[in-house]
This record gives structure tokens, sequence and C-alpha cells, in this order.
């Protein structure tokens, strides 16, 4: 299925951008590379032997001399990350067809801005590159990880551009780097993105953002608006209020059943035409990306697996290739769902993951005419296996699956501190009341 988008006109295309020629007689042709790596990404709990089963078996000519893995990785390392980003690049972009419910605001495209972090294996040139968690003491306290800021279109859970980086790179910095491919969207960000320089690139771009602050972000009203919300300026850490460095961004607070107060950031200032009830509901929109982060992590990846590649470009090059799968399972869900003008949201993407790594197992040629028999069959399958049902209320208690030590470290050779008594007469309990 893959192949209907990632064609092999456009895979040379891309190998001819990235300079990447079959130089070597009897090595792995760098086209076939291509798609063994989408292979990896599509059967991520297979080994090489069974991805290369899964690609050839149907060929008798090929399936009785599959390589050595030692052969495959060489071949991947020829192949490099460079040619599997760019490819991602030529595909991604927005899937939503014009009205798609959650996907549209105000004539915007709704997009969101999140990140998430993958396991890498635990090798010193993974942890060089990328880094990863610490425990108190400053030691490793858990695999490396690679961190994955992408750009989402809400509605689809299409992914539009993204960046890969290492776990102590941040989230804002790639944030910023894909502003350019926000033009015309409406974007919205949690709180950990709001700065100046992020604000300046999406709207010099041409997009308009929502984004969560926390409460010592433009805090102090400049102008008071007539529906209760306010203007004021961000700044600088360091800059007086009235620096001309700043921006004026329009901010609109709320609480949730009585829960604590939510900040909102945005450059849409008109109070008719943007209503602040109407940006608070359309924040939470926002979560649409956790989703399609679960698609990848949890569905496609498989749950806590760690991804298989030892050398940090490789690591690069896997993780642009369940990108590129991701992009085009979602494609597979966008054509079922305007065939038969249901909501995306209630096809199950499990089993049209399920159904795409079957068709790869079955197949025996890959010819035009066996993917359209592929989709027919599908297609057939929407009301009675993919249809999840109405959508139902993505409310849930959020827990922290691997918690932090609560306890300090103490070097061995250090005494413990004797124990510090506090008479019960001088400890006040001090109650704040809700309004």
């Amino acid at each position: 299925m893959v192949t209907q988008w990632v064609t092999p006109e456009l895979v040379d295309e891309v190998l001819a951008e990235c300079r990447k020629r079959d130089r070597r007689p009897g090595a792995l042709p760098a086209g076939f590379m291509v798609y063994f790596t989408l292979g990896l990404a599509l059967f991520h709990q297979d080994s090489y032997d069974d991805v290369a089963e899964h690609l050839v078996g149907g060929v008798p000519e090929l399936s009785g001399c599959i390589p050595h893995k030692a052969s495959f990785t060489r071949a991947r390392e020829r192949l490099g990350p460079e040619v599997v980003e760019r490819l991602f690049h030529h595909l991604a972009g927005p899937l939503a067809p014009t009205g798609l419910t959650g996907s549209f605001c105000w004539g915007m495209c709704i997009a969101a801005v999140d990140g998430f972090l993958l396991d890498v294996p635990d090798n010193q040139a993974n942890r060089r590159t990328f880094g990863g968690p610490k425990d108190s003491s400053g030691k490793p306290g858990g695999f490396p990880q690679v961190r994955v800021v992408t750009l989402t279109e809400t509605g689809t859970h299409a992914c539009i551009d993204a960046r890969v980086g290492g776990y102590n790179s941040g989230e804002r910095d790639p944030a910023v780097a894909m502003a350019g491919s926000a033009t015309g969207m409406l974007v919205i960000m949690d709180r950990g993105f709001p700065g100046v320089e992020l604000w300046k690139a999406y709207t010099g771009a041409g997009a308009h953002l929502l984004l969560r602050a926390r409460s010592c972000v433009a805090r102090r009203p400049v102008q008071h608006l007539p529906d209760g919300t306010y203007l004021a300026r961000m700044n600088l850490a360091g800059q007086k209020g009235a620096h001309p460095g700043g921006v004026l961004v329009r901010v609109i607070e709320y609480r949730v059943d009585g829960g604590e107060v939510i900040r909102l950031l945005t450059d849409l200032f008109d109070t008719d035409t943007y209503p602040a009830p109407e940006l608070a509901a359309l924040y939470h929109e926002r979560w649409e990306a956790e989703s399609a982060y679960r698609q990848i992590k949890t569905f496609q990846r498989g749950r806590q697996e760690v991804l298989r590649s030892a050398d940090p470009q490789l690591v690069r090059q896997e993780v642009w290739a369940h990108l590129i799968v991701h992009h085009c399972l979602n494609r597979i869900i966008m054509h079922l769902a305007d065939g038969h003008g249901i909501d995306p949201d209630r096809i199950s993407f499990v089993k049209v993951l399920k159904h795409a790594r079957r068709s790869v197992v079955r197949q025996r040629t890959d010819t035009p005419a066996k993917i359209r028999k592929f989709l027919i069959v599908l297609a057939a399958k929407v009301r009675r296996k993919l249809d999840n049902g109405v959508r139902r209320l993505r409310e849930a208690d959020r827990y922290l699956k691997r918690p932090n030590s609560l306890y300090s470290y103490r070097p061995k050779d250090q005494q413990r501190a004797p124990a510090r008594h506090v008479p019960v007469k001088n400890i006040t309990l001090h109650t704040t009341a809700v309004q």
C-alpha cells in the first residue's frame, strides 16, 4: 500500500536529489533499501530476515537468496537518513477536505505543535548524540531518547512537518523551524512553547496562534476588551514591559469545572469574529496530536518497544520511516472516510494497520490492479469492522507511568544527617478558598 504514494518514480527523484548511486556491483540497491527501511517501520517487531521475506517472499527468484543481516545494515548506512527525510517532506502535508469537522475553523486549517520521545538502544554513540533522562545523582536513568516535534493536522492526524533531535534539544527550537509550514493555519500549542521568537516566526509566516501560557507570561493588562479578555505584552526575559522587542497578545482566562485557571494567548484580537468561548473550546483540539503520537508509539511501533537501530544516523532514518508509514496509513483512512462519507475518527487505525501488514505478506507482485483490489476489500469492511462507531468523550485521569524517585540521593561515604524534630505547635495549616 505504501507504494501507492511512495512510487518508484518519487524514490528515484529523491535518490537523485541526494546523489545516491548504486556504485557497488552486487550490493543491495538504494531503491530497494528505501522500501526495506519503510518495511522495518511497518513491521517493527519483526527481524531483518522476516521483513525481507515479507517484501520478496512472493518472488521465487528472490525469496531463496535473502542476504545476511550485516548486508542490510551496511546498505542502510550507505542510504543514510537524508533520503528518507526528504521523502517524508515530499509526502507530508494536510489531508483534510474542505469542511471536515475538527479540521477547519473560521476558514483556517487547525494544526497543533507538540513532541514525543522514543527510546533508542543504550550505547555510547546514541547516548552521546541524543542524551537521555538522568537520576538525582546525574547518572543515566533510562534509555537514550530521540525527540520528535511535529506540526499535526488535528482533524486527520496527518503530519504536516516534523523535526528530529535529541532528548536535551527541547521542543521550542524545532517548533520555530517549522513556522514556514504553517502558513494560513491556526496553530495550537501547550504552555511550554510561548516565546517572542516563536510568536514572531509564526505570525511572520502568515499563521495564527492559540497558545496556553503560564501565569507569569503577559500578566500585566495593557487594555481590557469588552468580552472580559485583555491585551498584554509578551517580552523577552529581562526586558521592560514597554520594550519594542516584545509582542502584543490577547489573553483569555477561564476555568473548567471550577479547576485551575487556564490562560490562552492569541493574535486574534477581534472579539466579535473570534469569541473567547469558542477559542477556549478550540484549544482542546490540541489533544488530537497526542492521539496521533499514540498511533505511532503504541500501535505502529509497539508498546514500550525500543527502536532497533544502534547507530545515531540509522536512528534518524528509522524515525523518518515511521513518520512516512504513519502518514500513508492516515491517507488510507482518509480515502476510506471520503468514500463512505464518514468522520475519519470513526475508522480504526489499528485495524487499518493490520490490514496493511497483511496486504504486504499476501502480495505476489506490486501492481496497481492489486492495490485497487486491496482498497475494495478494505472498503467493504469499513462499516463491519473498521468503523469505531460514535466517538466517545476523551476524558481520563493522567497518570505518570514512570514516576521519578521520591528519595534524594546520598553518596555512599556520606553520613546520614540527624533528623530535625519540629514542635507540633509551630506547624500552621494554610487553606485557600477556591472561588
